[in-house]
């Protein structure tokens, strides 16, 4: 009778490691791997929102990190996590961000956001 109960939790021991493998950490894409439009947007990202985001970090800074920000359902607002949310967060800003809508023009603000999708 052990030997049965001990296969048992050998197996259930064996999904569990499995399963905590499944995590995903989100990575920033390389560097060396961004596409022209994708590193405009990082050199707009650099002189515009570094100061206050880790781009490669979920730590917060002044502003939350940005790591995975798009590979997660939602932002940490709450709103969804898209193209026409994070736009607009930059626009008019939120909270303590400032609104960028009179700093960036359209060419700046769709490199910024092919950058963010890197991220």
């Amino acid at each position: 009778m052990q030997r049965p109960i001990r296969l048992s939790m050998l197996a259930t021991a064996a999904v569990l490691f499995l399963l905590a493998g499944c995590h995903h950490t989100p990575q920033s894409k390389p560097l060396s791997q961004l596409t022209p439009v994708e590193m405009q947007g990082h050199e707009v990202f650099q002189a515009h929102c570094a100061v206050c985001h880790h781009p490669n970090s979920e730590t917060k800074l002044v502003g939350p990190g940005l790591l995975g920000l798009f590979q997660k359902p939602y932002l940490p607002s709450g709103a969804p996590a898209n193209d026409a949310r994070v736009r607009s967060t930059i626009l008019h800003g939120k909270d303590v961000m400032p609104p960028f809508g009179n700093v960036l023009n359209d060419q700046q603000m769709n490199d910024l956001l092919a950058y963010l999708h890197t991220v």
